[in-house]
């Protein structure tokens, strides 16, 4: 089966620390994708795309610093892509997904632990899954290396980032007959 996200209810958020002790969050506004599945809801295949310019963190120029150069470079690398390559059954609906991030044209091996919802029919007919992933990556791995040495020793950008994935997905039959 086919599925495509609903961009309206999927967010790609992540977290990063700030000179060592304080956490800024942010997320991805434009995010698009496909599912598919066996029958009985097994994810199969994920493909998901990003606008890098579409990163939000509540500070206007701390979101053109992130668009620039010195990180996404967003108007030279407008898209971030993740194409699944196997995924890992663990147990009950949870599933480890092995992927393919690019950022910056720079592409590297993911894992992200999820855990899928059983689909279920919403009060317009729609067929919908929801989805939870979660993952760490450095982003360092993809030339996301500019930062700042603070006194003490501690960076000004951390170079953990921890990703925090939910997603809300509509079967392509059904939507497109919608």
């Amino acid at each position: 089966m086919n599925w495509n996200l609903d961009s309206s209810h999927t967010t790609v958020a992540f977290a990063v620390k700030h000179m060592g002790f304080f956490t800024v969050r942010g997320q991805f506004k434009k995010v698009t994708g496909t599912v598919s599945t066996d029958e009985q809801g097994v994810p199969r295949q994920i493909s998901v795309s990003i606008e890098a310019a579409s990163i939000e963190t509540g500070d206007a120029q701390r979101d053109a610093h992130l668009r620039s150069p010195d990180f996404l470079d967003a108007e030279q690398y407008p898209q971030i892509r993740f194409e699944s390559s196997q995924i890992e059954a663990l147990g009950g609906n949870k599933y480890k997904i092995h992927g393919n991030l690019t950022i910056r044209d720079t592409t590297r091996p993911v894992a992200l632990e999820a855990e899928v919802s059983p689909a279920i029919k919403d009060p317009w007919g729609l067929t919908r899954i929801g989805a939870t992933a979660t993952g760490v990556i450095n982003r360092k791995d993809w030339g996301l290396t500019w930062n700042q040495v603070l006194e003490f020793g501690a960076l000004l950008v951390g170079e953990e980032v921890k990703l925090n994935i939910e997603v809300e997905a509509v079967a392509a039959q059904a939507e497109a007959a919608a």
